[in-house]
């Protein structure tokens, strides 16, 4: 990827694209270094011996503030998620959202919103978000704007296989469902030791997302190592009547 400007940054949390209503995204991980200095550290030549103790991830998002009935909205999102103490997925692709395109994803606590300006400016909203979980950079394996309405398996992505000390990492965003007699749709993580996914494995079950319980449309998960197969994807199960769901998706290692 050449030098960017952040023109497309699409931004996804929970079961909300916050894309439409945002223009400035952060993120940012930090580690507390922890002083381990001893008399006569051998080789230290008067210098400190640090370790890394607790870790952090903090996103800030900011934008043009809209409250319509839609759960899109900024402020019915943002509130829903603030006042549950809900911790919720949040994925950010600094550029495009095809399958593979690089994407930044945690698990995070929303922690702040604020909207509100003076007279004749353009109402604002600005909000934060601290992690409870590792800040990963994967890739999308799922395009949002790609509607499914039936039982289907995704791209097969090359990630690599797993040691006994990583993890894969997946967040789901269920963006829209339509249809009748109660629409659902169920997302899992599959591997595979090739990109035929002959005989896949599945790795992980996102619990059943429905239009009624907003807090299954944004998930989060992981899958411990050791795992051989270097290919992954996602597969997912519909029901309903004439269904139809977006969503979007992003995979990482760490």
């Amino acid at each position: 990827m050449a030098k960017l400007v952040l023109l497309n940054t699409r931004i996804f949390a929970g079961a909300a694209d916050l894309t439409g209503n945002s223009n400035q995204v952060e993120m940012s991980s930090e580690v507390e270094e922890k002083d381990v200095t001893a008399f006569q550290a051998a080789g230290s030549g008067g210098w400190k011996d640090l370790i890394g103790g607790l870790a952090s991830t903090k996103i800030s998002a900011s934008g043009q503030w809209e409250a319509t009935t839609n759960a899109q909205s900024i402020d019915p999102t943002t509130w829903d998620n603030l006042t549950a103490l809900r911790q919720q997925p949040w994925t950010i692709a600094p550029e495009t959202t095809a399958v593979g395109d690089l994407a930044y994803f945690t698990k995070a606590l929303r922690t702040t919103y604020k909207i509100g300006d003076a007279v004749g400016e353009v109402a604002p909203w600005e909000g934060e978000a601290t992690g409870s979980s590792l800040l990963l950079r994967g890739v999308i394996a799922h395009p949002p704007a790609t509607a499914r309405t039936a039982n289907g398996t995704g791209t097969g992505i090359n990630l690599g296989a797993l040691s006994s000390t990583q993890r894969l990492y997946a967040s789901l965003h269920v963006l829209s469902l339509s249809g009748t007699s109660t629409p659902t749709i169920t997302v899992r993580v599959e591997s595979s030791a090739d990109n035929i996914f002959g005989s896949p494995t599945t790795r992980a079950t996102f619990s059943a997302s429905t239009q009624a319980d907003t807090a299954s449309r944004g998930q989060f998960v992981n899958v411990t190592g050791p795992i051989t197969d270097a290919w992954w994807r996602l597969a997912w199960t519909v029901s309903g009547t004439t269904p139809s769901f977006l969503f979007t998706s992003a995979l990482g290692i760490a």
